[in-house]
């Protein structure tokens, strides 16, 4: 019976990739040499992670004639690294990440399945940045993520309140 070889696949990508890709939640040993091997460790081919994740597929459409927006579905696709993506991203969403948040964020407003193609998509921008520029992935956590889309969301009402005449007061504690 053969023995298991002793093949520490982590630290493999990490010397083939000059970065830590297992650091970005979702993408574990498994995921990455996977990416690496179907992308590459050059992605200077795409000029920027929009065009990445456009042959992803994983970029809204654009279909418009005569003004109108006729569609704006993301494409059909068989690509093996996309459904890898959106694998991860469901199972970040279960997680208490800031992508997790974001997932869960969208699910409540957009549905589940929009909400797993734009995790992906942001998934799928940290391996581009990542690969491309050495980026480190640090998580700075859900409850970071949920503060930082309550000030956007309480910046954007005072705005919009400013552009009626009125002023939001905080409301004081209750004891």
């Amino acid at each position: 019976m053969p023995s298991d070889p002793n093949f520490d696949v982590r630290t493999a990508i990490y010397q083939l990739a000059g970065t830590d890709l297992t650091q970005i939640h979702g993408i574990g040993p498994f995921l990455a040499l996977r990416l690496v091997g179907e992308c590459g460790t050059d992605l200077s081919k795409w000029r920027t992670a929009k065009h990445f994740t456009s042959w992803l597929t994983l970029a809204p459409g654009c279909k418009i004639s005569g003004g109108k927006v006729l569609s704006s579905h993301t494409r059909k696709t068989s690509s093996r690294i996309t459904v890898l993506l959106r694998f991860a991203a469901v199972t970040v969403g279960r997680s208490n990440t800031a992508l997790g948040a974001f997932c869960r964020r969208l699910a409540g407003r957009i549905g589940n399945a929009k909400a797993v193609t734009a995790t992906a998509r942001k998934i799928a921008v940290l391996f581009y940045n990542a690969m491309r520029y050495g980026m480190d992935y640090r998580d700075p956590g859900a409850d970071h993520y949920e503060q930082q889309y309550r000030e956007r969301v309480v910046k954007q009402l005072h705005r919009r309140a400013a552009q009626f005449g009125f002023t939001l007061q905080p409301q004081p504690p209750t004891a």
